[in-house]
Formats: C-alpha cells, structure tokens, sequence
C-alpha cells in the first residue's frame, strides 16, 4: 500500500500566472481565509479526560500553542450509576472554569466544547452543561457516537489528505470506527468497548472476552471488509504504542505515524499481560490512571486486529480535536499537503532570507532528477527549513536542526522520512554525523537512503553560499550518474562568491556523491 500524501501533480500559478512551486502548488497560509484559522481553542471533554487545545501557526499544518489535560474520569462506574462520577464532575467543572480564564487571556475568538460519550450517556449528563453554561458562559456540543467517529476520522485526514483505511477511536467510555477514503469519511460506527465500560461486564476475563467478540462481529457486519491500513486514535492506544516501543527498544520516540504489525500488537498485547503493570508505567512514562485502562484496551486491541486483518497499522495523535479544526477548513486548504505548508510557514517566520528555500530547491534539484515525488517532496521541505535554526549556537546547530526535524510537530511524515529529512539538516550544517547523539536513529535508514541525505545537505551546505537577488542567476549543476561526472555552471555574477570556504565545501559534496569534479564559468552575454 502507498503512502497516502500525494501533491498535486499538475503546476500551480499565481494571480500574475508564474508558476510558484511547481507541482507543490503556492501556500495557503498567507491567505486571509487560512489566516482567520491560525488560533483556534478546543475542549474535548472525554470519559476520562479534559483537554484544552489552542491551535496556532499555518492553519493546514496547526502548532499546539496550548496544550493542557486533566484526568477526571468523568466515566468511572456510569454503567453502574448512569451518572457522572461525583468527583470527576467536580473537577472538570474547575478545569473548565480555568480553561476558560485562560482562553480569555489569550484574547481567543471562542472556544468549542464538544462532550463524548460519558456526558451524552449520564442522565445527569444536561445538569453538568447547564452547570458549566451558568459558570463560564460556554455552551457544550454533546455530540453522538456517530459524530465522534467522523470527527475523529477528520483529525486523521488533518494529517493524512487522502488517506484510506479504517480509523479506530478509543475513549473511556467508547469506541468509534469510521471508514476513510480519498480524503472522504463513509461507514461509521460506536460501541461500548471503551475501557471505564469493560470493567463492569460480568464474568471475569472470559466473559469479557466473549462481549468484546461479539460486539467486534457485529461492528465487522456493519463496516464490512477493512484490510487496509488501522488508523489509532486514542490515549489507550498511544500506550500501548509507547510499550510496543519499549519492547522493542525502538530508537524515535514520537508517536505520531508509529507503526505497528498485527504480529508485533499480538507481543504486546502478550507483553502487556506477562509484565508488572507499574513497572511498565514507570519505564514508559504513563500515567497511573491510563495504565489502569490499558490491559483492558489491549484485550480489545488484540480482538479489533484479529477481526479486521488490517495490513498495518498506524498511531495517529490527530483525533477529535483536529478534526474540529479540520471541519472548519475550506477544501482547497483542506487538499494541501500539510507539511510543505508548516514548513513554508516556518521559514516565513524563522529564516533569515524568507523566500531563498525555493531558490535553493531549484539550484540542487539537478542532483535529483530521477527521484520519486515522496523524495523530492522531502527535499522541498528541507530547502524550506535549511535556514530556521540560525539562532542557534554554532556549535550545536547541526544537532538542533536533527531534533527539531525528528521530533517537531510536523504532519504526514513517516518516522524514516523524519530522519531523513532531519540527517539532511544536519549535513546541511556540518560535513560529519559521527559522534552525534543520534547514531542509533541512523540506522532506520537504508546506506543509500543516508547517502542520499547526506548528498541533500551538502549540496544545500554549498547552496547557501550564494545568497543574491532573488532573481539572480547563480548558475547550475549538471550531474551525469552513470558516468559519474559533477558539474558545476557558475554565472559570472556568482564568481566572487565562489571562494575557499564554498570550494571545500563543493569538494565535500563531490566526495560524497563519488564524483569527478569539474567547474566552469559561463561567458558574460555581450551588451547589445
């Protein structure tokens, strides 16, 4: 299966008809319809938690501005009560109260608060909104299960345009499923499999396993055959993704775009099982309260892989509240690809030349003809951020340029496109990676995939030697593969710019493509 990010493929040209990036089309974010999203707040009010989210930055590619949970446990014993839990009540109460002090601070437009299955299936559930309406002002949109599944489903396509499978959300009290496919949501479902309900099922662990079976067969006859890719949203689900790291002592530890194998989940589901479960929350950093949910979720985890016989499996930490974000997009921003647009973004704000990143792209482009779209996709983003760590001390700056690029909110990036992109930063600053704090995440890459990398920072490394007019010639690479021949085609104007420090510099890269070196200047073109 394809990975399912794809730009556009035909060029995009901007109201005076120049052909900006390409098949990369312009960016949306100076667009004042994208602007009017750039800070949006949202309260996810879930079985189990609280959370305010303030997005900023380039609307497609938002930055989490603020970012605050409180465990309530809202859920705790409703299928036994019907009611919200006491305590749990009266803290998400305080918690809204604060988040509403703090939006106001932030000089926010509003906030949207959206309630999930413990207050829409608490018979005190309209008490607790009226409760909060009379004390901060702010009305709660208790939304149905089949709601929570698309919404969940647009927080996936936030980070994945285009993107096709099955997504699964798992709550305290719920678990959604919602059918995605060319950027569209179909089928939805919800059921009771959240893990604040399981505790109450009777029969032990066999007569929980019996209810999780027969409501999984019956979520299998309403969304019928789902083999593609598992889309994970969910606290309990990113858990047990930190401990499947933690088993296999896997190097990147952002969750994100995690993958996983049905065979690795059924090792951890079994890992889970065999292990003292507070050891496990200590060596993960989980939460006490999310680690007494997880062998529940687990026992569900296993019974939703063995039913659906998805081909993999991805984490996504995009779910309801993105997709409130999503839902407010137009479509045009909607279908762009979210990490041109943060990167864009970025460099408009942190370089110090704003603009020279797609100068760049074209001057080292030659050196990639016959690359894929993923790859030349990746090496426009990494002309976007060549600059933006400037501000960094020297000494470091190659391995801030690493850590920002593995570990920064950035959507639709595979971890091996994380590193990729995050080893051809750090050449873009340094000749050398050995005796870096980031060996052991090298490895994730193929030789010729850091080859490449390391190809993509040097040439940038050389590249930013000749900063000019925008429009200005600096002249061009001829690369010859099969002959194994690098030539450079300096413009007379870039000639004084060409001096010891960018001749090692085109040294180095020459050395590390393997290549014969020859420079040449072109004639000056005589003045009519």
């Amino acid at each position: 299966m394809t990975d399912p990010i794809e730009p556009a493929t035909e060029p995009v040209t901007d109201k005076t008809g120049t052909n900006d990036w390409g098949p990369f089309g312009r960016p949306l974010f100076q667009d004042p319809g994208a602007r009017a999203l750039s800070r949006v707040g949202v309260v996810d009010i879930g079985s189990n938690s609280v959370r305010l989210v303030v997005f900023d930055g380039a609307a497609r590619s938002p930055a989490y501005f603020y970012n605050e949970k409180i465990m309530c446990a809202l859920g705790a014993g409703l299928s036994e009560s019907g009611t919200l839990n006491p305590s749990g009540r009266k803290r998400a109460l305080a918690a809204l109260i604060r988040f509403k002090h703090l939006a106001d601070g932030m000089n926010l437009p509003e906030l949207t608060l959206v309630a999930t299955a413990a207050v829409r299936d608490a018979t005190d559930g309209a008490d607790f909104c009226a409760d909060v309406l009379r004390e901060t002002g702010l009305r709660i949109w208790v939304i149905d299960g089949r709601e929570e599944a698309r919404l969940s489903a647009q927080g996936v396509l936030l980070g994945w345009p285009g993107a096709y499978g099955l997504v699964c959300d798992i709550g305290g009290s719920s678990m959604e499923l919602a059918e995605i496919s060319g950027g569209r949501v179909g089928r939805r479902e919800t059921s009771q499999l959240g893990p604040l309900k399981l505790v109450d099922v009777k029969g032990g662990k066999k007569g929980r396993r019996d209810h999780i079976a027969t409501v999984m067969d019956q979520l299998q006859e309403a969304m019928g055959i789902q083999r593609d890719r598992l889309f994970l949203v969910g606290g309990s689900w990113r858990a047990i993704a930190r401990i499947d790291m933690y088993r296999q002592t896997y190097p990147l530890h952002v969750l994100h775009e995690y993958r996983m194998t049905p065979a690795s989940v059924a090792k951890t589901v079994a890992f889970i099982a065999d292990n003292d479960p507070e050891e496990l929350r200590n060596a993960c950093g989980i939460s006490s309260q999310r680690m007494g949910l997880v062998p529940l979720a687990a026992e569900v985890l296993s019974r939703l892989v063995r039913t659906f016989k998805p081909k993999d499996i991805a984490v996504s930490s995009y779910g309801i509240r993105e997709g409130l974000l999503y839902e407010q997009m137009p479509q045009r921003l909607r279908d762009r690809d979210p990490l041109i647009e943060a990167c864009r973004f970025a460099e408009a704000k942190d370089a110090r030349l704003p603009g020279f990143g797609r100068t760049l792209y074209d001057f080292v482009m030659p050196l990639f003809k016959s690359a894929p779209v993923q790859r030349k996709r990746l090496i426009k983003a990494a002309c976007l951020l060549h600059d933006v760590s400037w501000r960094a001390h020297p000494d470091y700056r190659a391995e801030v340029c690493f850590d920002n690029a593995t570990r920064a909110n950035l959507g639709g990036l595979k971890h091996s496109e994380r590193i990729f992109l995050g080893l051809a930063l750090l050449h873009r600053y340094s000749n050398k990676r050995e005796g870096t704090p980031f060996a052991n995440l090298y490895d994730v890459l193929d030789e010729r995939t850091r080859r490449d990398a390391e190809i993509l920072g040097k040439a940038m490394r050389f590249g930013a030697m000749f900063w000019m007019q925008q429009d200005a010639d600096r002249g061009e690479f001829r690369w010859y593969p099969k002959k194994k021949q690098l030539e450079l085609h300096l413009s007379p104007a870039v000639v004084p710019l060409y001096g010891e420090v960018a001749e090692a510099r085109l040294a180095s890269l020459a050395s590390s493509m393997g290549a014969d070196l020859t420079v040449k200047t072109r004639r000056r073109t005589p003045k009519a």
